[in-house]
Protein backbone atom coordinates (compact mmCIF):
# COMPACT_ATOMS: atom_id res chain seq x y z
CA UNK A 1 0.00 0.00 0.00
CA UNK A 2 1.24 3.16 -0.91
CA UNK A 3 0.92 6.90 1.33
CA UNK A 4 -1.95 8.06 1.07
CA UNK A 5 -3.86 5.58 -0.73
CA UNK A 6 -5.52 1.73 0.46
CA UNK A 7 -5.22 -1.16 -1.92
CA UNK A 8 -8.45 -3.14 -2.24
CA UNK A 9 -6.68 -6.31 -2.10
CA UNK A 10 -5.77 -5.35 1.24
CA UNK A 11 -8.81 -4.85 2.90
CA UNK A 12 -12.16 -6.38 3.02
CA UNK A 13 -15.41 -4.25 3.74
CA UNK A 14 -18.31 -5.78 4.93
CA UNK A 15 -21.76 -5.37 5.97
CA UNK A 16 -24.47 -6.21 8.60
CA UNK A 17 -28.12 -5.87 7.95
CA UNK A 18 -28.96 -3.10 9.64
CA UNK A 19 -27.55 -0.52 7.56
CA UNK A 20 -25.79 -1.66 4.47
CA UNK A 21 -26.68 1.60 2.58
CA UNK A 22 -24.32 3.50 4.96
CA UNK A 23 -21.45 0.19 4.61
CA UNK A 24 -21.86 0.97 0.82
CA UNK A 25 -21.44 4.93 1.06
CA UNK A 26 -18.20 4.42 3.47
CA UNK A 27 -17.21 1.81 1.22
CA UNK A 28 -17.51 4.19 -2.12
CA UNK A 29 -15.90 6.98 -0.61
CA UNK A 30 -12.85 4.85 0.11
CA UNK A 31 -13.00 3.29 -3.29
CA UNK A 32 -13.05 -0.20 -1.66
CA UNK A 33 -16.19 -2.56 -2.81
CA UNK A 34 -18.09 -3.83 -0.35
CA UNK A 35 -18.30 -7.69 -0.23
CA UNK A 36 -21.08 -9.35 0.30
CA UNK A 37 -22.83 -11.17 3.47
CA UNK A 38 -25.06 -14.10 3.50
CA UNK A 39 -27.48 -13.80 6.65
CA UNK A 40 -29.90 -16.44 6.76
CA UNK A 41 -32.05 -18.37 9.50
CA UNK A 42 -31.63 -22.10 9.99
CA UNK A 43 -35.25 -23.61 11.07
CA UNK A 44 -34.89 -23.47 14.80
CA UNK A 45 -33.83 -19.49 14.39
CA UNK A 46 -30.75 -19.65 14.77
CA UNK A 47 -28.77 -16.99 12.83
CA UNK A 48 -26.41 -18.57 9.57
CA UNK A 49 -23.70 -16.48 8.47
CA UNK A 50 -21.12 -16.25 5.60
CA UNK A 51 -18.68 -14.05 4.73
CA UNK A 52 -18.52 -13.88 0.86
CA UNK A 53 -14.70 -12.97 0.34
CA UNK A 54 -11.31 -14.16 1.73
CA UNK A 55 -10.41 -12.34 4.96
CA UNK A 56 -6.83 -14.28 5.43
CA UNK A 57 -4.50 -11.88 6.39
CA UNK A 58 -6.18 -8.98 5.28
CA UNK A 59 -7.33 -5.62 7.09
CA UNK A 60 -11.11 -6.60 7.94
CA UNK A 61 -13.97 -3.94 8.63
CA UNK A 62 -17.84 -4.82 9.66
CA UNK A 63 -20.03 -1.94 9.46
CA UNK A 64 -23.42 -2.99 11.91
CA UNK A 65 -25.12 -0.19 13.81
CA UNK A 66 -26.76 -1.54 16.76
CA UNK A 67 -30.21 -0.73 16.07
CA UNK A 68 -33.60 -2.41 16.03
CA UNK A 69 -33.41 -5.16 16.20
CA UNK A 70 -31.14 -4.44 18.62
CA UNK A 71 -30.06 -7.80 19.86
CA UNK A 72 -30.54 -9.75 16.44
CA UNK A 73 -27.83 -7.14 14.98
CA UNK A 74 -25.40 -7.29 17.79
CA UNK A 75 -25.24 -11.36 17.66
CA UNK A 76 -24.52 -11.04 13.72
CA UNK A 77 -22.00 -8.33 14.44
CA UNK A 78 -20.69 -10.76 16.85
CA UNK A 79 -20.32 -13.99 14.74
CA UNK A 80 -19.27 -11.65 11.83
CA UNK A 81 -16.23 -10.97 13.89
CA UNK A 82 -15.96 -14.48 15.29
CA UNK A 83 -15.78 -15.56 11.63
CA UNK A 84 -12.95 -13.24 10.40
CA UNK A 85 -10.89 -14.13 13.15
CA UNK A 86 -11.24 -17.44 12.06
CA UNK A 87 -10.62 -17.24 8.73
CA UNK A 88 -6.89 -15.22 9.80
CA UNK A 89 -7.78 -11.73 9.28
CA UNK A 90 -5.07 -9.81 10.31
CA UNK A 91 -7.16 -6.90 11.65
CA UNK A 92 -10.82 -7.13 12.32
CA UNK A 93 -12.70 -3.71 13.08
CA UNK A 94 -16.20 -3.00 14.46
CA UNK A 95 -17.76 0.05 12.72
CA UNK A 96 -20.60 0.69 14.98
CA UNK A 97 -22.15 3.66 13.66
CA UNK A 98 -24.44 3.73 16.53
CA UNK A 99 -23.96 2.31 19.56
CA UNK A 100 -27.19 1.86 21.70
CA UNK A 101 -26.42 -0.10 24.61
CA UNK A 102 -24.16 3.21 25.37
CA UNK A 103 -27.66 4.08 27.31
CA UNK A 104 -26.69 1.65 30.14
CA UNK A 105 -23.39 3.13 31.13
CA UNK A 106 -23.98 3.06 34.93
CA UNK A 107 -25.43 1.33 38.06
CA UNK A 108 -28.37 3.92 39.08
CA UNK A 109 -30.90 0.92 40.74
CA UNK A 110 -29.83 -2.52 42.32
CA UNK A 111 -29.42 -5.49 40.32
CA UNK A 112 -29.19 -4.28 36.73
CA UNK A 113 -26.65 -5.00 34.04
CA UNK A 114 -23.53 -2.03 32.96
CA UNK A 115 -24.40 -3.53 29.65
CA UNK A 116 -22.50 -1.04 27.73
CA UNK A 117 -19.16 -2.55 29.56
CA UNK A 118 -21.28 -5.82 28.79
CA UNK A 119 -20.70 -5.65 25.09
CA UNK A 120 -17.56 -3.42 24.93
CA UNK A 121 -16.29 -7.08 26.68
CA UNK A 122 -18.35 -8.93 24.05
CA UNK A 123 -16.92 -7.26 21.34
CA UNK A 124 -13.53 -7.55 22.75
CA UNK A 125 -14.10 -11.45 22.99
CA UNK A 126 -15.17 -12.58 19.79
CA UNK A 127 -12.14 -10.82 18.29
CA UNK A 128 -12.26 -7.20 17.36
CA UNK A 129 -9.15 -5.31 17.51
CA UNK A 130 -10.36 -1.89 17.11
CA UNK A 131 -13.81 -0.33 17.72
CA UNK A 132 -15.01 2.75 15.58
CA UNK A 133 -18.08 4.30 16.48
CA UNK A 134 -19.85 7.95 16.63
CA UNK A 135 -21.25 9.97 19.74
CA UNK A 136 -21.16 7.75 22.48
CA UNK A 137 -23.87 8.78 24.98
CA UNK A 138 -21.55 9.82 27.66
CA UNK A 139 -17.86 9.83 27.98
CA UNK A 140 -17.19 7.15 30.26
CA UNK A 141 -18.68 4.60 27.69
CA UNK A 142 -15.04 5.01 26.07
CA UNK A 143 -13.27 3.65 29.02
CA UNK A 144 -15.50 0.45 29.23
CA UNK A 145 -13.55 -0.95 25.64
CA UNK A 146 -10.44 -3.11 26.55
CA UNK A 147 -9.65 -2.32 22.77
CA UNK A 148 -8.37 0.49 21.17
CA UNK A 149 -11.57 2.54 20.14
CA UNK A 150 -12.18 5.13 18.17
CA UNK A 151 -15.35 7.97 19.71
CA UNK A 152 -16.06 10.16 16.16
CA UNK A 153 -18.15 13.19 16.26
CA UNK A 154 -21.09 14.23 14.26
CA UNK A 155 -20.63 18.02 14.65
CA UNK A 156 -18.52 18.43 11.26
CA UNK A 157 -21.63 17.44 9.20
CA UNK A 158 -24.06 19.48 11.50
CA UNK A 159 -22.06 22.44 10.91
CA UNK A 160 -21.56 22.15 7.17
CA UNK A 161 -24.78 22.04 6.84
CA UNK A 162 -25.99 25.22 8.97
CA UNK A 163 -23.28 27.28 7.88
CA UNK A 164 -25.52 27.61 4.77
CA UNK A 165 -28.48 28.31 6.73
CA UNK A 166 -29.78 31.70 8.28
CA UNK A 167 -29.15 31.25 12.28
CA UNK A 168 -28.95 34.91 13.67
CA UNK A 169 -31.15 34.93 17.08
CA UNK A 170 -30.32 31.58 17.32
CA UNK A 171 -29.69 30.01 20.95
CA UNK A 172 -28.47 26.11 21.54
CA UNK A 173 -30.27 23.90 24.24
CA UNK A 174 -29.49 20.87 25.04
CA UNK A 175 -32.19 18.67 26.71
CA UNK A 176 -30.24 18.10 30.06
CA UNK A 177 -26.80 18.49 32.04
CA UNK A 178 -25.97 15.58 30.67
CA UNK A 179 -25.63 16.62 26.58
CA UNK A 180 -24.74 20.14 28.09
CA UNK A 181 -20.72 19.67 27.44
CA UNK A 182 -21.16 18.79 23.74
CA UNK A 183 -23.90 20.81 22.88
CA UNK A 184 -21.01 23.75 24.58
CA UNK A 185 -18.51 22.64 22.10
CA UNK A 186 -20.65 22.81 19.20
CA UNK A 187 -22.34 26.36 20.05
CA UNK A 188 -18.52 27.08 20.15
CA UNK A 189 -17.93 26.11 16.72
CA UNK A 190 -21.17 28.29 15.78
CA UNK A 191 -20.40 31.26 17.74
CA UNK A 192 -23.97 30.85 19.54
CA UNK A 193 -25.37 30.80 22.96
CA UNK A 194 -26.04 28.10 24.51
CA UNK A 195 -28.11 26.65 27.39
CA UNK A 196 -29.74 23.45 28.97
CA UNK A 197 -32.89 21.46 30.26
CA UNK A 198 -33.54 20.91 34.09
CA UNK A 199 -35.14 17.29 33.38
CA UNK A 200 -36.09 14.53 35.23
CA UNK A 201 -36.74 11.52 33.93
CA UNK A 202 -39.79 9.94 35.11
CA UNK A 203 -40.02 6.28 32.57
CA UNK A 204 -38.24 5.60 29.31
CA UNK A 205 -40.70 7.48 27.79
CA UNK A 206 -41.86 10.24 29.70
CA UNK A 207 -39.97 13.43 31.11
CA UNK A 208 -40.21 16.45 33.30
CA UNK A 209 -38.53 19.51 32.65
CA UNK A 210 -39.16 21.81 34.79
CA UNK A 211 -36.42 25.11 33.55
CA UNK A 212 -33.31 26.24 31.82
CA UNK A 213 -30.08 26.47 33.13
CA UNK A 214 -27.46 28.90 31.77
CA UNK A 215 -27.97 31.72 29.05
CA UNK A 216 -31.61 33.03 29.21
CA UNK A 217 -33.65 32.21 26.25
CA UNK A 218 -36.13 34.62 26.48
CA UNK A 219 -35.50 37.46 23.85
CA UNK A 220 -34.54 34.30 21.23
CA UNK A 221 -36.75 33.69 18.69
CA UNK A 222 -35.10 30.76 17.52
CA UNK A 223 -33.55 27.65 19.07
CA UNK A 224 -31.73 24.87 18.09
CA UNK A 225 -32.12 21.55 20.49
CA UNK A 226 -29.14 19.29 20.36
CA UNK A 227 -28.98 15.74 21.51
CA UNK A 228 -27.03 13.06 21.10
CA UNK A 229 -30.26 10.28 20.72
CA UNK A 230 -34.08 10.63 19.90
CA UNK A 231 -36.19 7.57 20.39
CA UNK A 232 -39.49 8.57 21.37
CA UNK A 233 -38.99 12.32 21.54
CA UNK A 234 -40.36 13.16 24.90
CA UNK A 235 -38.00 14.95 26.10
CA UNK A 236 -37.19 17.16 23.09
CA UNK A 237 -41.66 17.48 23.21
CA UNK A 238 -41.38 18.62 27.03
CA UNK A 239 -38.47 21.06 26.01
CA UNK A 240 -40.07 22.70 22.87
CA UNK A 241 -43.23 23.13 25.06
CA UNK A 242 -41.02 24.91 27.82
CA UNK A 243 -38.63 26.77 24.76
CA UNK A 244 -42.30 27.95 23.15
CA UNK A 245 -43.65 29.13 26.81
CA UNK A 246 -40.16 31.69 27.05
CA UNK A 247 -41.31 33.09 23.87
CA UNK A 248 -39.34 30.54 20.69
CA UNK A 249 -41.23 30.47 18.16
CA UNK A 250 -38.93 28.54 15.56
CA UNK A 251 -37.07 25.21 16.96
CA UNK A 252 -34.79 23.13 14.73
CA UNK A 253 -34.14 19.66 16.61
CA UNK A 254 -30.49 18.10 16.04
CA UNK A 255 -29.65 14.37 17.39
CA UNK A 256 -27.10 12.10 15.34
CA UNK A 257 -28.81 9.45 16.01
CA UNK A 258 -32.78 9.15 15.01
CA UNK A 259 -33.82 5.97 16.11
CA UNK A 260 -37.31 7.97 16.25
CA UNK A 261 -39.37 5.06 18.14
CA UNK A 262 -42.79 4.05 19.14
CA UNK A 263 -44.27 7.20 16.89
CA UNK A 264 -41.27 10.08 18.27
CA UNK A 265 -41.01 11.21 14.32
CA UNK A 266 -44.52 11.85 14.03
CA UNK A 267 -44.86 13.45 17.59
CA UNK A 268 -42.15 15.76 16.92
CA UNK A 269 -42.93 16.78 13.01
CA UNK A 270 -46.96 17.63 15.46
CA UNK A 271 -45.11 20.04 17.07
CA UNK A 272 -46.14 23.72 15.23
CA UNK A 273 -43.01 25.36 16.20
CA UNK A 274 -40.29 22.42 15.27
CA UNK A 275 -39.65 23.39 11.40
CA UNK A 276 -37.19 20.92 11.05
CA UNK A 277 -35.56 17.88 12.40
CA UNK A 278 -32.04 17.51 11.14
CA UNK A 279 -30.23 13.71 11.71
CA UNK A 280 -27.32 11.83 10.10
CA UNK A 281 -27.99 8.34 8.44
CA UNK A 282 -25.96 6.62 11.46
CA UNK A 283 -29.50 4.53 11.89
CA UNK A 284 -31.39 3.63 8.52
CA UNK A 285 -34.81 5.47 8.31
CA UNK A 286 -36.81 3.31 5.63
CA UNK A 287 -38.44 6.09 2.78
CA UNK A 288 -41.87 5.07 4.14
CA UNK A 289 -41.14 6.63 7.38
CA UNK A 290 -39.49 9.79 6.31
CA UNK A 291 -41.45 13.24 6.94
CA UNK A 292 -41.00 16.27 5.02
CA UNK A 293 -39.97 17.82 8.24
CA UNK A 294 -36.62 15.41 8.15
CA UNK A 295 -33.46 16.28 6.80
CA UNK A 296 -31.03 13.28 6.53
CA UNK A 297 -26.93 14.32 6.37
CA UNK A 298 -24.54 11.15 6.00
CA UNK A 299 -21.70 10.47 8.37
CA UNK A 300 -20.05 8.16 5.74
CA UNK A 301 -17.52 10.72 5.15
CA UNK A 302 -16.66 11.24 8.61
CA UNK A 303 -15.88 7.24 8.80
CA UNK A 304 -13.84 6.98 5.60
CA UNK A 305 -11.51 9.85 6.44
CA UNK A 306 -11.07 8.24 10.01
CA UNK A 307 -10.57 4.98 8.19
CA UNK A 308 -8.18 6.47 5.81
CA UNK A 309 -6.39 8.21 8.73
CA UNK A 310 -6.49 4.49 10.75
CA UNK A 311 -4.99 2.94 8.00
CA UNK A 312 -2.16 5.08 7.20
CA UNK A 313 -1.26 5.70 10.90
CA UNK A 314 -1.98 9.41 11.27
CA UNK A 315 -3.87 10.79 14.03
CA UNK A 316 -7.44 10.85 14.55
CA UNK A 317 -7.82 13.76 17.40
CA UNK A 318 -9.40 16.38 15.31
CA UNK A 319 -12.48 13.59 13.95
CA UNK A 320 -12.94 12.59 17.83
CA UNK A 321 -16.07 13.28 19.86
CA UNK A 322 -14.25 15.25 22.69
CA UNK A 323 -12.10 17.55 20.65
CA UNK A 324 -13.04 21.08 20.62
Amino acid sequence: MTEGSISAGEVRFFSGSSNPQLAQKIASHLGVPLDGTHITRFSNDNLYIQLDASVRYRRVYIVQSLSQPVNDHLMELLMMIDIARGAAASEVHAIIPYYSFGRSDKKDAPRISITARLVADLLKTAGATHVMSMMFHSPQVHGFFGLPTDPLSSRMVFKEYLENLDMSGTIIVAPDMGQAKSAARFARALNLPVAAGNKERISDSEVVISGLIGNQVRGHKRALIYDDEIATGGSIAELSRVLVTEGVEDIRVICTHGVFSRGGLERLAAVPEISEIITTDTVHIPPEKINPKLTILSVAPVFANAIHHNINRESLSDLFVFGE
